[in-house]
């Protein structure tokens, strides 16, 4: 049964093929599966352990989220989706964008001052 938010046969095609896929000798919770899993999550803003069932173990949907953001993978996922299915990008937001951990602070007495180009503006 598809669920709100289960990805689409669209996204499903154009994701799919975009995925790592090497067997690691246990069988594997499905892909779709899976990245609907970490949609959910990603439209949700649930925590990962209030991921529902249907989606697999939240421990194997976290840690494939994970690998595959070290691999990479996200940012040729998302560039398909804008080619062949842009009414899927509603669900970015600001969980997908990681800030240095000192990025919220600056240099104390620091001055924030416009550059010439655009002081000539």
């Amino acid at each position: 049964m598809k669920r709100r938010h289960d990805l689409t046969d669209l996204e499903w095609r154009v994701i799919g093929p975009l995925l790592p896929n090497k067997p690691r000798g246990v069988p594997r919770v499905d892909d779709r599966r899976v990245i609907s899993g970490i949609f959910y999550i990603l439209r949700t803003g649930a925590p990962w352990r209030d991921l529902p069932e249907r989606y697999g173990p939240y421990t194997t949907v976290y840690n494939r989220y994970n690998r595959w953001a070290k691999q990479g993978v996200w940012l040729k996922v998302f560039e398909a989706l804008i080619q062949h299915a842009p009414d899927s990008l509603h669900l970015i937001d600001s969980s997908i964008v990681r800030a240095h951990q000192h990025a919220a602070g600056g240099k104390k007495g620091a001055r924030i001052t416009p550059s010439d180009d655009l002081a000539a503006d």
